[in-house]
């Protein structure tokens, strides 16, 4: 799929290099930082709360009576719903402005956090869930779009990575929250904790966070038109649904069963087994920022099919360890992978999309591939029946590797286009 192919209708010209000094002047001291604290902000705190349910999968289950793969489908109901996130919050930040629709996501973040900690039966907590699944699929796509539309050109990559790695920091915070207070007051008051800083961030973004003006000049009028425009994208729309597929695939195949590997193969449990799952995201967080920076230099795709390479090849250190500290070892190298190449998303993404539904086209087609991918930790726990969860994790992770290399290989690049 060649760059022509992917971006036929967008008239944007590539632009390498450019940074704030060579924007034009109606862009010219235009705010970033607060937009990207925004983006950041919001999708740690998404991240915080589904690691929560990771972390404490097997403790809920067993208060509700369910097993490992049954619980796991908690996890693909909150991501089947977040297509419908992408699609009402992309298309109200698409036609009305990027800030009112993430203060409005924040704040329903802190009404679905609190109603999880008092769900009293596996039927309110699957449905709690699902819910969430809206919400945290609506805040990626306007999140992403609102930064990455604002961040210097320049350094777009690296704080592409810095910006997808909130993902990792909710995890090291859920991580925190789980090692400091699971084994005295047990998994509800976990979910707690993320109500009130919700709520601070939608003040922040109300009143400190300015408007894109590249939204300003792009967006559409109508619904209607904007449905169309996503319409004639259909070819970029499909891409991206089958990409971030595998993406989502490489993404949850190493880190939502991996909590329940360590319990299940290596007796690990409590606190050190929360500590060991926060250090290998130490490890995606340098990775993030690491590739990111890389694919500033030397390209989008190019920078993250290394990333997966070298994935591949941590497979055997990753899940094959016959001692704690090389399977430490091993985590770490596969997060500096996998969340590596992740980071290089927002950036790329956004570089693809058009102006007028940079909002909902990536956002959109993101949550799809997430709806695709959904069941890889049902699939691993149940490959685990038979076998132990490191061949399964082996066995997925290997091919779902291999799959996002050819799906970025054949993929378009406009690095460092101008998103005005």
């Amino acid at each position: 799929m060649s760059d022509a192919t992917l971006t036929a209708a967008d008239t944007t010209p590539r632009i390498v290099g450019l940074d704030d000094q060579d924007l034009p002047p109606e862009k010219k001291g235009e705010p970033w930082v607060g937009a990207f604290i925004a983006g950041l902000s919001g999708w740690t705190l998404d991240a915080f709360d589904f690691f929560l349910v990771v972390l404490a999968l097997t403790a809920i289950g067993h208060e509700f009576g369910q097993s490992v793969p049954h619980m796991a489908l908690t996890a693909w109901a909150t991501l089947a719903l977040r297509p419908v996130g992408a699609f009402l919050f992309g298309g109200i930040s698409d036609r009305f402005g990027r800030r009112i629709p993430m203060v409005i996501n924040l704040c329903l973040f802190a009404v679905i956090e609190l109603a999880t900690g008092f769900a009293h039966s596996f039927t309110q907590f699957i449905v709690i869930r699902a819910l969430f699944g809206i919400v945290m699929g609506g805040q990626w796509g306007v999140g992403v779009s609102l930064a990455m539309e604002k961040v210097p050109v320049k350094h777009r990559g690296i704080l592409s990575g810095l910006l997808q790695q909130g993902y990792a920091i909710g995890f090291l915070l859920a991580a925190a929250a789980y090692f400091t207070m699971f084994e005295r007051w047990g998994w509800r008051p976990l979910f707690l904790l993320g109500s009130l800083p919700a709520l601070a961030a939608a003040v922040f973004v109300a009143f400190n966070v300015k408007e894109s003006d590249a939204w300003k000049h792009h967006h559409s009028e109508s619904f209607g038109a904007l449905a169309r425009t996503i319409a004639s994208h259909w070819k970029l729309f499909a891409y991206f649904i089958v990409f971030m597929m595998a993406m989502h695939m490489s993404s949850h195949g190493t880190q939502d069963m991996y909590p329940t590997f360590l319990e299940k193969d290596w007796h690990v449990i409590g606190k050190q087994k929360a500590a060991l799952a926060a250090i290998s995201m130490v490890g995606a967080i340098l990775g993030g920022l690491s590739i990111g920076w890389i694919s500033d230099r030397i390209g989008r795709r190019r920078a993250m099919m290394f990333a997966f390479i070298g994935a591949i090849a941590a497979i055997p250190l990753w899940a094959f360890s016959h001692t704690l500290p090389l399977l430490v070892l091993g985590a770490v190298v596969m997060q500096f992978c996998v969340q590596g190449a992740w980071g290089v998303v927002p950036a790329h993404v956004s570089e693809l999309s058009p102006a007028s539904v940079r909002g909902s086209l990536p956002g959109l087609g993101n949550q799809l591939g997430v709806l695709l991918s959904g069941g890889i930790g049902f699939v691993e726990a149940t490959i685990a029946r038979g076998r132990s969860f490191s061949v399964a994790m082996a066995m997925t992770a290997a091919a779902v590797f291999l799959l996002a290399i050819i799906l970025t290989l054949v993929g378009g690049e406009r690095r460092a286009a101008d998103m005005g």
